[in-house]
């Protein structure tokens, strides 16, 4: 990929979004992090975030987002609704409107900080029945976005078609796979690492890891 001067990574400190801003600091001269408060069950989600990105030594964002929770309650802005996935219908976890809001925002603060390449860890292969995760979603927000600012974005998904064994894959072959196992958040219930290794979150993760362990001829470690 031909580089370029700068990109914008959404960032929630988890697997995903770790994993793209690596991907995002060898394809770019320059990168940057927004991260989004929009009333999520831990706290602790945002200070990782706030940690990697320190660590990384990247500009870290945050936008209030908090109106996100008075519109579309859901159970990972609420405490008292359950984490429940029933085949057949949209989980308890998906939050309407999310990544259209956050993308949309993403793409005004981009411009303000000079960015034309946003990157987001959406994926169609692993995405929970999101339908704002599809490619189609992201290609469709590319062009409203250019349109409704007269700007040229690329809104980047490297991880669009690839399912969890192949994220750690990747993560490995960007040399990250130990701090992403470590240092990231991804669990429902804000356990930093491995997490709680009981909510969906974490066994899809937890699946992936090791599929792409036994794959290399590793055990899990």
């Amino acid at each position: 990929m031909e580089r370029n001067r700068k990109a914008l990574v959404v960032f929630s400190g988890g697997q995903d979004s770790t994993t793209c801003l690596f991907w995002a600091k060898q394809h770019f001269d320059e990168v940057e992090v927004v991260t989004f408060k929009y009333g999520q069950r831990h706290i602790e989600e945002i200070n990782c975030a706030r940690e990697i990105a320190n660590d990384q030594g990247v500009n870290h964002h945050v936008l209030d987002m908090s109106l996100l929770n008075q519109l579309a309650p859901s159970a990972l802005t609420r405490e008292d609704q359950a984490i429940i996935q029933e085949e057949g219908q949209l989980p308890s976890t998906f939050v309407p409107g999310r990544n259209l809001l956050f993308m949309s925002f993403a793409a005004v603060l981009a411009k303000q900080i000079g960015a034309r390449h946003l990157v987001t860890g959406v994926c169609e292969t692993d995405f929970s029945g999101y339908p704002d995760c599809r490619d189609i979603f992201i290609k469709s927000l590319n062009v409203t976005v250019n349109l409704s600012m007269e700007e040229d974005f690329v809104i980047h998904t490297p991880l669009m078609w690839l399912d969890k064994e192949q994220t750690w894959e990747l993560a490995d072959s960007l040399n990250a796979f130990d701090y992403i196992r470590t240092k990231t958040l991804t669990c429902y219930n804000g356990i930093k690492g491995d997490g709680c290794g009981t909510c969906p979150a974490c066994e899809l993760r937890r699946r992936g890891m090791e599929q792409f362990l036994m794959k290399k001829g590793e055990g899990l470690r």
